[in-house]
């Protein structure tokens, strides 16, 4: 479930990866605290208390897909991104508005199989280095008692110690093997292990009404058949002890606690993001042809958004208390054209503003994965130091906002285009021709690789 954070903590996390847009910030911030409220709130009154849906207006790549996602890590919640437009209405052919929920408890059911997986990691290694002991000495096996519980070996005295109670020489044997299998020193041994085998048939169907369903259970029941299948391989022994503990791990975890606990994470914590929802709004041009009906869409998204019951694989999805967060740049059309009942289910609204020049100097340099930042990491992986200096940076970010005003607004984007222009020569020559193992970029560099192209607006529309 959530952390308990308060809003101001929750902006706090947040201002680490996103530059600026404070409202939209302190609106989500508010909308995560309010489901751990409602979570603490009386039994009597907590099924009635409704998500407030949020409908975030602004220009791309302003950050609204990335507040959304980073609001899902804080509170490690399932989360889902999907596209309004990839949605056709019942009665066409393509995918249904319920094939999200479906996507977003499969997110949910592999988020909890990692943590039950993280917590019986101890176990299963241990477990997996017995199975790798006993394929490299099988004679030094203790036998099990018929008391022995899974995963847990019983010895008679007689076979793991000698007439003195020392241990047996089959013992020692076996304890010696083990220090050299932590310190590393058998990993280059062969060893021959029963692995499942990865051919089962993939099939996929898609079609209207619960079609998509009908796919996936065909798909995990053909996936079932196969994964009973084994074959032997013969690998080294790090391999295969790998191998082995993910094996281990599996027979640990209890598969239909994982999805108990994933289909209550999607529903009391999920989190939806909807993008593009201004693609499906009306306005002048919804007369434009036989095409699949964007209200259509609508009313189809309405039912989920209100709270209804999805099937999915692993059992009966409850949509009442999963967040929904939808976005567009509302450049056409406006949140008005949206179907009234669908306008209702998203009360809260938030325009992100547009970038400024101020605002590219910050998302270049003090995010916690800055552009330059990455840029430079790379490079450290050719042992090459790369160095910016501050006008450079005051130089990208200028171009940057220049480009976004006179070609396209496309917001932060527009930064990987520019340094992806600029530092082309260096990252093609890095590997063969390195000069020196420190590399500084200044404003003359930024003005000569990238100033000519930004004033040539012919060049700039397709360059950068």
């Amino acid at each position: 479930m959530e952390h308990e954070q308060t809003p101001r903590e929750i902006v706090a996390e947040l201002d680490k990866y996103i530059i600026g847009q404070d409202d939209a910030k302190r609106t989500v911030a508010i909308a995560l605290r309010n489901r751990w409220r409602r979570q603490n709130a009386p039994p009597e009154i907590r099924e009635e208390i409704m998500p407030s849906n949020i409908i975030m207006i602004g220009p791309t790549g302003v950050g609204k897909t990335e507040i959304a996602r980073r609001l899902a890590k804080l509170a490690r919640a399932p989360f889902i991104k999907v596209e309004a437009t990839k949605f056709t209405e019942v009665g066409y052919v393509g995918r249904d508005v319920d094939s999200m929920i479906r996507d977003l408890t499969d997110i949910a059911v592999n988020m909890v199989h990692e943590e039950h997986q993280v917590v019986v990691q101890e176990k299963a290694q241990v477990l997996a280095e017995e199975r790798i002991l006993d394929l490299l000495l099988p004679s030094s096996k203790p036998k099990a008692s018929s008391t022995s519980g899974p995963g847990f070996v019983i010895t008679t005295p007689d076979e793991s110690t000698d007439s003195n109670g020392d241990p047996s020489p089959g013992e020692r044997s076996r304890e010696r093997f083990r220090t050299m299998l932590r310190e590393g020193k058998l990993n280059d041994r062969m060893v021959e292990v029963e692995v499942a085998s990865d051919s089962s048939p993939m099939l996929q169907v898609f079609g209207p009404m619960g079609m998509e369903e009908m796919g996936m259970n065909l798909q995990e029941m053909f996936g079932n058949l196969g994964n009973k299948r084994k074959k032997k391989r013969r690998v080294a022994v790090d391999e295969a002890l790998e191998i082995l503990v993910q094996e281990e791990a599996q027979k640990l975890i209890d598969i239909e606690d994982v999805k108990k606990d994933a289909l209550n994470r999607v529903q009391q914590s999920g989190i939806v993001f909807i993008d593009e929802i201004d693609k499906v709004a009306g306005g002048a041009s919804r007369s434009s042809g036989p095409d699949v009906s964007r209200e259509g869409v609508q009313r189809d998204l309405l039912p989920i958004v209100e709270g209804s019951n999805v099937t999915t694989k692993h059992g009966m999805v409850r949509t009442d208390h999963i967040l929904f967060v939808a976005s567009g740049a509302f450049h056409v059309s406006k949140p008005s054209d949206l179907i009234p009942e669908l306008q209702g289910r998203f009360p809260i609204r938030v325009e992100l503003k547009n970038l400024t020049e101020n605002d590219f100097y910050q998302i270049l340099t003090q995010p916690k994965n800055a552009l330059l930042k990455q840029y430079q990491a790379m490079l450290e992986a050719e042992e090459v130091t790369l160095t910016f200096t501050d006008k450079a940076v005051r130089e990208i970010a200028r171009t940057a906002a220049q480009v976004n005003d006179e070609v396209e607004n496309i917001g932060a984007r527009r930064l990987h285009t520019i340094l992806t222009t600029l530092l082309e020569d260096i990252l093609f020559n890095v590997p063969d021709h390195v000069p020196e193992n420190a590399l500084e970029v200044d404003a003359a560099m930024v003005r000569e690789k990238v100033q000519a192209i930004a004033q040539n607006r012919d060049l700039s529309h397709y360059i950068l």
